[in-house]
């Protein structure tokens, strides 16, 4: 086996999960998955855990959606929020077989889904279960990040397998850069939008919840931003990519979206609820290792010099209070440009965080 999955594997069990003996541990993987799922339940059975291994077949999502009746769609079953109870931890591994498996699904019933699961992500989000998900390197990904898989391999692994105890720190120092502030203000390539994050506490994104990881967040205050944003790449959600997305705010809400390609579907999503037209989360990308758009927000939101705004769903530790069955990451990168300000104060300039 090569070893970096092996690294890779006790990075996720001891550190990002922190397994100790006596967990139950959910062992999510997709069939192509299995080499890492492997040496995961390997080292949490090491560790004195218990791992339940789930692994998810090519197309059952396609074939669920193609049959399931009005009924089906919007019955959340006792057992899928009670596996969860049942769990402290979770390892979601991702490798899929076919990234558009579920591209010609009509956006409602998706979005009926979302809303149908959401107790599920409501009480993992809400800290009662210790989660991280990560990719694993496969064709599929490979091709969408435009790489060889032996390119993927090293760009995954690169940027996974490394010291997140120091990268924590250096984190740290820019999350001091935002605390206690009142308003940001983002100022970029077609994009001009002022929020609050008053009183909303930051948090140090370091290898505990994602795989790589790479970000600081807040969760801005609901009814606060005023202006518009323009995401300089693709937002992807549900496998749909919606090019050249716009948005316009008032008192917190989006009351003008466009978008070059796919406008219809990001309308589609934006009408899933109330929530959905309100940010529930305002990240800054700080890892500059990533440096390649990949179409995998996983990586994507990471990218040090951009920002990140999440529709939807913000997060309970940041004190967030929107609530949605969405949470979509849409990126702008500020590199060119760019700035941010916090009450009036330039932190960062074109990427780079000021001294």
């Amino acid at each position: 086996m090569d070893p970096r999955i092996e690294k890779l594997a006790e990075i996720l069990v001891d550190y990002s999960v922190g397994v100790s003996k006596g967990d139950v541990v959910m062992v999510g993987t997709d069939v192509g998955g299995a080499p890492l799922a492997k040496a995961v339940y390997r080292r949490v059975m090491q560790r004195g855990g218990f791992p339940r291994l789930k692994v998810y077949m090519p197309e059952i999502s396609r074939i669920y959606f193609e049959q399931a009746s009005d009924e089906q769609i919007g019955t959340l079953l006792p057992i899928d929020l009670d596996e969860y109870k049942a769990s402290q931890c979770l390892i979601r591994i991702s490798a899929p077989a076919n990234l558009a498996e579920t591209a010609n699904v009509e956006p409602a019933k998706l979005s009926a889904r979302s809303r149908t699961m959401k107790p599920v992500s409501d009480y993992v989000m809400a800290g009662n279960v210790r989660w991280c998900g990560c990719n694993f390197p496969c064709n599929a990904l490979a091709q969408k990040a435009e790489m060889s898989l032996e390119e993927y391999e090293d760009f995954v692994y690169g940027a996974t397998n490394v010291d997140w105890a120091a990268l924590s720190r250096e984190q740290e120092a820019i999350k001091q850069l935002f605390d206690g502030g009142r308003q940001v203000h983002l100022i970029g390539e077609g994009t001009d939008l002022t929020f609050s994050i008053e009183d909303r506490p930051g948090v140090n994104c370091d290898g505990h919840y994602n795989m790589p990881d790479g970000e600081v967040f807040y969760s801005p205050v609901e009814d606060s931003a005023e202006g518009y944003i323009t995401f300089s790449y693709p937002a992807i959600y549900m496998d749909r990519e919606v090019e050249g997305v716009r948005l316009t705010f008032s008192q917190g809400k989006v009351v003008e979206a466009r978008a070059a390609k796919n406008e219809e579907f990001l309308l589609k999503m934006l009408d899933t609820d109330p929530g959905a037209r309100r940010i529930g989360e305002f990240g800054i990308g700080t890892n500059h290792g990533i440096t390649k758009f990949t179409r995998d927000i996983l990586f994507d939101e990471k990218i040090g010099g951009t920002i990140h705004l999440a529709l939807g769903q913000s997060y309970p530790e940041a004190k967030g209070e929107n609530d949605s069955a969405i949470h979509w990451d849409m990126i702008a990168d500020l590199r060119r440009g760019g700035e941010i300000r916090v009450d009036d104060r330039t932190v960062q300039r074109e990427g780079r965080f000021l001294k």
